[in-house]
């Protein structure tokens, strides 16, 4: 896994408004290898989705997006839209949140496969689509027989399953699963879980996991990033951040897991900062217990204090 498929330097996302721009992302640095699996943590509003859609070109109109993202060694913040279309589903796909919003109601599983299929690969016959279709499907363990069948005919997990077979029914490189198992039973997260495992074995996949969840990144990921409003916060194996994490934010994540052995329920006091205004310095300052001021004055550098393991933190020593 020395390969990089994805390279990120200095991205930013900022989304217009009228009270001024949204700084979704601020500013990261990362990278991905080949057959990686790399989960995305944080706070809900914290920049994970935005980072995803970023990757595959899915953010909305006049969103303004600098720095570099390449894809194989290629700059994809210089595509045009016909020439992301292309790489999407081809080359790297998506899992959105929520199947049952991305579903056409008035169109079976079948056409959904079909429409797929044929705009990236218009010169196969509409029997080789349907053979495409039916092997994604049965690789997600749903018989060929459902095909005709609507998106309110299957169960929440069918649907996701579903949503995973488009996504990988071509056979992309990299795979941006966004909180895959939002909403799903553990049984049924568990089975979408080992699903994505054995597909990135089958093909070769890079993975990229967006999720609120530490128990998955715990048992599915191989690096983990800890964002918080916009940057991030952590950045290493998934054995250094829980087992060693550095930033108090990741500290203050992991303490308020629920395991076997919890006794009471703990939180990060305050809220996440609003991404119109975020504050100066380290954006974490507000809700930290160890902030002192040089933490309000001045932002802190992303400092390797292990062999690949990042924090922003200008206390970082404090906690090896």
């Amino acid at each position: 896994m020395n390969e990089t498929i994805l390279e990120a330097r200095g991205l930013k996302v900022h989304y217009p408004t009228k009270r001024g721009p949204i700084h979704a992302v601020d500013g990261v640095d990362f990278d991905l290898r080949v057959g990686e699996t790399l989960g995305v943590v944080g706070e809900t509003g914290c920049g994970k989705s935005t980072l995803g859609k970023s990757i595959l070109g899915l953010l909305p109109p006049r969103t303004q997006v600098d720095g570099s993202l390449r894809f194989r060694e290629r700059e994809l913040l210089n595509l045009r839209p016909a020439e992301f279309r292309k790489l999407r589903g081809e080359e790297m796909a998506l899992i959105f949140q929520d199947p049952m919003t991305r579903l056409d109601p008035l169109m079976t599983i079948r056409d959904h496969f079909l429409e797929t299929i044929h705009v990236h690969r218009p010169d196969l016959s509409k029997a080789t689509a349907i053979e495409l279709a039916a092997e994604a499907l049965r690789s997600m363990g749903i018989p060929r027989s459902r095909l005709n069948h609507y998106p309110h005919e299957f169960s929440g997990g069918m649907r996701q399953r579903i949503m995973i077979a488009m996504a990988v029914v071509l056979k992309p490189k990299l795979l941006v699963a966004d909180e895959p198992t939002t909403a799903l039973d553990v049984i049924v997260e568990a089975q979408i879980l080992d699903i994505l495992r054995d597909l990135k074995r089958a093909y070769g996949m890079s993975l990229i996991l967006i999720t609120h969840n530490l128990g998955i990144v715990a048992e599915v990921c191989d690096r983990t990033i800890v964002m918080y409003a916009g940057k991030f916060a952590e950045l290493g194996s998934v054995n250094d951040v829980f087992n060693t994490p550095i930033h108090p934010y990741t500290q203050g994540l992991l303490a308020s897991t629920i395991h076997l052995e919890t006794k009471e329920l703990r939180s990060i006091d305050g809220l996440p900062p609003s991404l119109l205004s975020p504050p100066s310095g380290c954006r974490f300052h507000p809700r930290c217990t160890y902030a002192k001021e040089v933490c309000a004055t001045d932002e802190p550098a992303m400092v390797e204090y292990r062999p690949g393991h990042f924090a922003a933190c200008h206390f970082g020593r404090d906690f090896l």
